[in-house]
């Protein structure tokens, strides 16, 4: 005893409204074909994470050395600067890999960075 309605019925026949028929909006297409929300980003989408994470972190690199000279100038302990320089250095080899579309580990990078001038600043 099978508990079937209508709509099972004519799914299991083939009819066009079955997620398995190759006309429905739910079927995968050619494999470079974006079907929803869960599928892989288009190029435009790389593009724009390329530039972000290149754009980020050379503002952080020119932010981290321009602290850097600052804190250098003044009464601050040396590893204050070095810090500062430091997290510019891996803020700078994460604009490098943003640039050539290792955005991920651009990120992970960027956010090591920062990490690195804010355990400076907290030793001042």
């Amino acid at each position: 005893m099978s508990a079937r309605t209508d709509s099972d019925s004519q799914g299991a026949h083939g009819s066009q409204g079955s997620p398995d028929s190759p006309d429905s909006p739910d079927s995968q297409g050619a494999p470079g074909e974006i079907a929803g929300d869960d599928e892989e980003y288009g190029p435009d989408d790389a593009r724009r994470a390329r530039w972000t994470a290149t754009g980020t972190g050379a503002l952080l690199t020119l932010a981290g050395l321009a602290a850097a000279l600052l804190r250098l100038t003044g009464p601050a302990p040396a590893l204050v600067p070095v810090a500062y320089a430091l997290g510019a250095v891996v803020c700078a080899l994460a604009a490098l890999l943003g640039a050539r579309g290792r955005t991920r580990r651009a990120l992970w990078l960027l956010i090591a960075g920062v990490m690195v001038m804010a355990l400076g600043d907290q030793v001042d």
